[in-house]
């Protein structure tokens, strides 16, 4: 234990464009599974504060949504929910794709790539306009020459919002530690806001439905695009120390529905499989977990949804 009189403790949140690494970032300055991390950009719906140690500072981890430009309510929610995020923290870190960023300008770019860049010039263009100052991470970094990092870098800091730079690996761990003594740094001083030993702020039955979503994604990521969401409709705790979990995959269209559960529904068992073993992992207890598949076209309507996982419903 740090005496009280030395301890600090605050926010620090990371913003960036969808698949920029946040959720890595978060999970690895943690050092533990605070956000769900797929291959699908835009996984991140709503701020989940992961809580990380570093001396006598606690950070308080805000994975903001990325940041794009919206075209649904949906959008417009998680979009207001990460400048949200932004605005309260007493630090904020802009966490760009270095290797897409360059890519985006040359002729091997995607479209992902330069949709990416388009992202970043938004988020740049609102920080000047709000005159906020931030910390910028270059990530996967992995592989990239020193001079073009530094090259870009240079142009990056040309936009004058940025305090100082870092390069990291989310993925490898490059470069974080620096940056986590940096935020640990930037904590005012106070009394730690958690205990400890505890790893995140998430309400257990959103993390069990962002768990199963996560699932979701891995298996059918490719038929299946963002049209999926997960509730946790019960959550009861049984005499013997287990967990009675049920659960609804709500999906668009009645199209969507077999490819959920799959031939025999040996999909929906493996995505129940693989969210109960991590629950029994994360929770450190027996799981018994129920999954149902139903088709909403207006889940992306569900007052109760946004309030499920903290988003504005009117924004």
């Amino acid at each position: 234990m740090t005496d009280i009189e030395n301890q600090r403790a605050g926010f620090a949140a990371i913003i960036g464009a969808p698949n920029a690494g946040k959720s890595t970032l978060v999970n690895r300055l943690t050092g533990s599974k605070v956000s769900i991390v797929t291959q699908k950009v835009q996984t991140t719906r709503f701020p989940v504060r992961g809580i990380a140690m570093e001396g006598d500072a606690q950070i308080v981890m805000v994975d903001t949504p990325g940041i794009f430009t919206p075209r649904r309510r949906l959008d417009r929610a998680m979009v207001a929910s990460a400048w949200g995020g932004a605005e309260d923290a007493d630090v904020v870190v802009h966490l760009i794709d270095a290797q897409s960023h360059i890519d985006s300008e040359g002729r091997e770019g995607t479209a992902a790539d330069r949709r990416s860049a388009e992202d970043t010039e938004t988020i740049i263009a609102n920080l000047q306009a709000t005159q906020t100052k931030v910390i910028l991470a270059l990530n996967k970094i992995d592989g990239m020459r020193r001079d073009t990092l530094l090259a870009l870098s240079q142009k990056l800091f040309e936009s004058g919002v940025y305090e100082e730079v870092y390069m990291i690996s989310a993925a490898n761990g490059d470069g974080v530690e620096d940056l986590k003594q940096r935020l640990a740094r930037s904590m005012p001083k106070g009394p730690w806001l958690y205990p400890e030993d505890q790893a995140a702020d998430v309400p257990v039955r959103v993390l069990a439905a962002e768990i199963t979503r996560e699932k979701v994604y891995l298996r059918v990521h490719e038929e299946l695009p963002y049209s999926a969401v997960v509730e946790t409709t019960s959550f009861e705790d049984r005499a013997d120390g287990s967990a009675r979990i049920e659960q609804t995959i709500y999906v668009e269209r009645e199209s969507q529905r077999p490819i959920v559960l799959g031939k025999g529904g040996q999909t929906l068992k493996w995505i129940g499989q693989k969210a109960r073993e991590e629950l029994n992992d994360i929770l450190g207890r027996q799981v018994h977990l129920f999954l149902t598949v139903k088709v909403d076209p207006k889940w992306q309507d569900s007052r109760a949804l946004y309030a499920q996982f903290g988003l504005d419903f009117d924004v």
